[in-house]
């Protein structure tokens, strides 16, 4: 992404500062993780025009579209609960809006791709969440996603994450989610790959690592 001129990732000494309540600025992406982003800017600029209309949901600290803003691509719309959204880079170009990704204040059939980086698994509500994208995903639309993921089941229950239930995907749900969104119109872009060889991130006392995929709508 650096070669690529489209590093948004905030500077360490930012981090840092926000650690101590030194800064107030949102702390955009993550040093550690951001393969996940280059494989969703690399779908979206091979399939996707740079007028179209794509989302990112869950965008408070996002790099997906700042990083879409410097390619070029000028009809960006980012939405989440967090206040501080509005302190966003770019806010001036970005449109950023205050809203529960549950019920989004778009019409039917509007955006040409739905972004959703590590943000679906917490406060999963399968139905609720596939009904929406359903409705606001054009025809041969994209929804495109990384979640927490480990092959076989961690128990999460009990703990939460950002005042909401967290899951970490075994194999066996996201291959119900992905069979539960063909009946919502979606299939997967390509074969999926759910194979995993070594836990890279221990959080909340749980190792795992991510799963990214990208489902098409269709036409």
């Amino acid at each position: 992404m650096t070669s690529m001129g489209i590093d948004c990732t905030s500077p360490r000494y930012l981090q840092i500062a926000s650690r101590f309540g030194l800064t107030k600025k949102p702390i955009i992406g993550d040093h550690s993780k951001s393969w996940d982003i280059l494989k969703t800017i690399k779908l979206i600029q091979s399939s996707i025009e740079q007028q179209a209309p794509i989302l990112d949901i869950g965008a408070y600290a996002s790099e997906v579209l700042c990083a879409l803003h410097r390619l070029g691509y000028s009809n960006l719309t980012g939405v989440d609960l967090n206040r501080n959204l509005v302190h966003m880079p770019y806010a001036g170009s970005i449109n950023y809006v205050l809203s529960d990704f549950m019920h989004l204040p778009f019409p039917d059939a509007s955006l040409e791709a739905v972004t959703a980086i590590s943000v679906i698994e917490h406060g999963f509500q399968e139905d609720r969440l596939l009904n929406e994208l359903s409705r606001v995903v054009k025809p041969g639309g994209l929804f495109i996603a990384s979640v927490d993921y480990w092959p076989d089941k961690i128990d999460t229950a009990g703990i939460t994450a950002f005042g909401m239930d967290w899951r970490i995907f075994s194999r066996d749900e996201l291959k119900a989610f992905v069979n539960r969104a063909a009946e919502f119109g979606f299939s997967p872009v390509g074969e999926m790959d759910l194979s995993a060889s070594a836990p890279l991130i221990t959080w909340q006392g749980k190792r795992y690592t991510f799963c990214w995929f990208a489902l098409r709508k269709r036409t």
